[in-house]
C-alpha cells in the first residue's frame, strides 16, 4: 500500500491492552516506546499482537516539544 504520509516509523508491538471499544498498543521503535490507541476491531483486523512488525504512521496538525 502506498500512502502520502511521510512520518512513518518501523517498529515492533510490545503489548496490546484491549478495553471494551479501544485498545492501547505499545510499540518499540528503536528503543523508544510509542503508544497508539486504536479500536479493538482494528487490532483484530490487523492481527496485532506482541511481536508483530508494524509501521506507525503519524499524521498530525501539530507537534508539541518539551525540554527536560
Amino acid at each position: 500500500m502506498r500512502i502520502s504520509a511521510r512520518n512513518k516509523l518501523r517498529g515492533k508491538v510490545v503489548s496490546v491492552k484491549e478495553g471494551t471499544v479501544e485498545a492501547q498498543v505499545v510499540l518499540d521503535i528503536g528503543g523508544q516506546q510509542v503508544v497508539s490507541v486504536v479500536t479493538v476491531d482494528a487490532v483484530k483486523e490487523l492481527g496485532l499482537a506482541a511481536g508483530s512488525d508494524v509501521t506507525a504512521v503519524i499524521k498530525a496538525d501539530s507537534v508539541m516539544l518539551a525540554t527536560d
